[in-house]
């Protein structure tokens, strides 16, 4: 069955398809709520603000589409915004409420002396927890990232961890057929390839 990939105004669509195609994954793009909701397998990507983004998933029913095939319990990534998002809320923008998949909210960096905010480029991922997406990669390997929100999540739905500055976020969360990285893994060269390959044959 073909990966549906939500096409919802959120921009790296075309990097995730390409990263697909490469893998030579069976997908398609999305945005029609009904057939979004009978998704089998479901990729939630995206770049830009909390508070758009939330506006444009409760506008289109997009949101509440997402939130049903995770109920249905078929395997579901979100990725950058795509991993806020499923959190309860969001500090950005003066707080914004979000889809509520997992317990957590996104937080800003906090500011540091020589500290550039947005975190951008390739940083160090270590594993936390044992996860089938993570098949055959080893902890420690370079993801690459570009955020200035990160999720804070229990540590029961963290799978890893990234250090920014003196900053320790999650950088890769989950819980049951739900799992999403903040890092952007069809910009991480074979490492990320790999584990959207994982994705792909993951079977719940």
């Amino acid at each position: 069955m073909a990966i549906t990939v939500v096409d919802y105004n959120a921009g790296n669509l075309t990097s995730v398809m390409n990263a697909l195609k490469y893998i030579g994954a069976d997908a398609k793009v999305s945005r029609d709520p009904d057939e979004i909701a009978k998704a089998t397998r479901l990729i939630f990507p995206g770049v830009g603000a909390a508070a758009s983004a939330m506006e444009t998933l409760t506008k289109t029913g997009i949101g509440e589409a997402i939130k049903a095939v995770v109920k249905a319990g078929n395997p579901v990534l979100g990725i950058c915004i795509g991993c806020q998002i499923i959190l309860e809320e969001s500090e950005e923008d003066g707080g914004v409420k979000t889809l509520g998949l997992i317990p957590g909210r996104a937080v800003r960096f906090k500011d540091e002396p020589g500290l550039k905010i947005p975190h951008m480029g390739w940083n160090q991922v270590n594993f936390t927890r044992e996860h089938p997406i993570m098949k055959g990669i080893r902890s420690g390997c370079d993801f690459y990232y570009v955020h200035s929100y990160y999720p804070q999540v229990p540590a029961e739905y963290s799978f890893a961890e990234t250090t920014y500055g003196t900053q320790t976020f999650t950088g890769l969360l989950g819980k049951d057929n739900l799992i999403a990285s903040q890092f952007h893994q069809e910009k991480s060269g074979e490492v990320g390839l790999a584990m959207l390959k994982n994705f792909c044959d993951w079977k719940i």
